[in-house]
């Protein structure tokens, strides 16, 4: 699943190390070339210095000691110099028994050299003239303790970078957080909007989002004016073939059509079927709109009235009883579950002794309702077969027939399951589990 957040915590690291090591490698570069021309010009200083500690002797010229640094003559002190003229080659007591590289031309040595136990020689050599004579002077500096204070600046900054990447990517994440709240609070309202807890979103947001609430808000009103006027029209056809239906019903009494009663037989069937069949559709497309969000069925508020109609309608002989969780709200449209349950307990009344018991619960994901009552119950082999419109088991007694038809058309549209089962009250027991379409 792909995440925002996460997205942008490992861009941000990957940009933040990459930016990271190139400062890096930038700023040791440039304090690199920095020191070398530093330590490039006292080389040259040195030569020259040495070219002035020559001095014209009684024997020719003669190097004198106490002209020339002293570094020059403890052993592998790191400051080294040749100086050749006529044949004669003088060297650093220093060096010791070491042989300085040579350097392929005048001037600075582009690499470092070898120099003595391991060190990194950064070398120079120049061409002069004094007292008449050709000499060439070759200093060179061990730059080994330079390469190793960058190492160990390459450590720290690399342990100090890591913190800081570290506490960069933190703070980034609570940026994060904070910036995508807004998204939060609008995917909740969403949720809201599901559960029926409210109608529209709320328009107080980001500039970036005001957009996006706007369309959502208008195809919201949309789609309810829309909803509201296909179930107006769908409600004045059924009114108006109703009419025309009793009509025909009636006629099935008259005398003529009474002489021939195969015929009679055969329109009263055909004019059943039609008006179970023009119930049927018509349900189906009332159910078509029971995605809109802000629809929702309280079980508080709605199931006291049903039950009370429940009672008047079969008298007082039967007990009836409901169990639901406390505030739980059943996100469909209330005359849908109205219907479905409704249809439902008259059914279960019809066949009860003396009680009849409704039970909604929430399973995880899905909403659960389970109606039992102490009636004789159906045989399993026969559960399917009374499923279907119409279908009875009993024809001279109403019930578990179109009530349950209906039951699983509504079942069906909301892509939810219906099952028979033994109750555990003795007689039958009807489970629909419905599950809404976010889930």
């Amino acid at each position: 699943m792909h995440s925002i957040q996460r997205q942008l915590t490992f861009s941000l690291a990957m940009l933040l190390i990459v930016m990271g090591l190139l400062l890096a490698q930038a700023g040791l570069w440039i304090v690199d070339r920095g020191l070398r021309q530093h330590m490039q010009d006292n080389l040259q200083s040195q030569a020259e210095s040495l070219l002035s500690a020559l001095v014209k002797g009684t024997e020719g010229i003669e190097l004198n000691s106490r002209h020339h640094d002293a570094v020059f003559l403890k052993p592998f002190s790191g400051h080294y110099f040749i100086i050749e003229f006529n044949q004669q080659r003088w060297r650093s007591r220093s060096l010791w028994d070491f042989e300085l590289p040579s350097v392929e031309h005048l001037g600075f040595s582009e690499q470092l050299k070898p120099g003595p136990e391991q060190q990194q020689l950064l070398m120079y050599q120049g061409a002069y003239r004094r007292y008449t004579t050709d000499i060439k002077v070759t200093v060179a500096h061990d730059y080994s303790p330079v390469l190793a204070s960058f190492k160990q600046a390459q450590i720290i900054g690399a342990g100090l970078g890591l913190l800081a990447l570290l506490l960069t990517l933190l703070l980034q994440r609570q940026l994060v957080r904070r910036a995508l709240k807004p998204l939060e609070q609008t995917r909740v309202q969403i949720e809201q909007l599901q559960q029926g807890q409210r109608s529209l979103l709320e328009q107080d947001t980001p500039l970036e989002l005001q957009p996006l609430v706007r369309q959502v808000n208008r195809l919201l009103v949309h789609t309810e004016e829309t909803l509201q006027r296909s179930r107006k029209g769908l409600g004045n056809l059924g009114h108006a073939l109703k009419t025309p239906l009793a009509v025909l019903m009636s006629l099935l009494q008259r005398e003529e059509l009474q002489r021939q009663p195969e015929l009679s037989a055969i329109l009263q069937e055909q004019l059943e079927f039609i008006e179970q069949r023009i119930t049927r559709e018509l349900t189906r497309a009332r159910l078509s709109g029971e995605a809109l969000p802000g629809a929702f069925f309280d079980c508080a508020e709605e199931l006291p009235s049903l039950f009370q109609l429940i009672n008047r309608v079969h008298g007082e002989v039967l007990t009836l009883d409901w169990h639901a969780a406390a505030g739980l709200r059943l996100p469909w449209e209330r005359d849908d579950m109205l219907e479905m349950l409704g249809n439902l307990l008259d059914n279960a009344c019809k066949w009860a002794d003396s009680r009849v018991e409704l039970s909604i619960e929430q399973r995880g994901a899905a909403y659960c309702v389970c109606i039992d009552d102490d009636g004789p119950g159906i045989a399993e082999s026969q559960r399917e077969q009374v499923q279907r419109r119409g279908s009875r088991l009993d024809e001279q007694s109403v019930g578990h027939g179109l009530g349950l038809g209906i039951v699983r058309d509504i079942v069906e549209t909301l892509q939810g399951t219906l099952q028979l089962l033994d109750s555990p009250l003795g007689g039958l027991r009807v489970e629909i589990c419905l599950r809404p379409c976010s889930a």
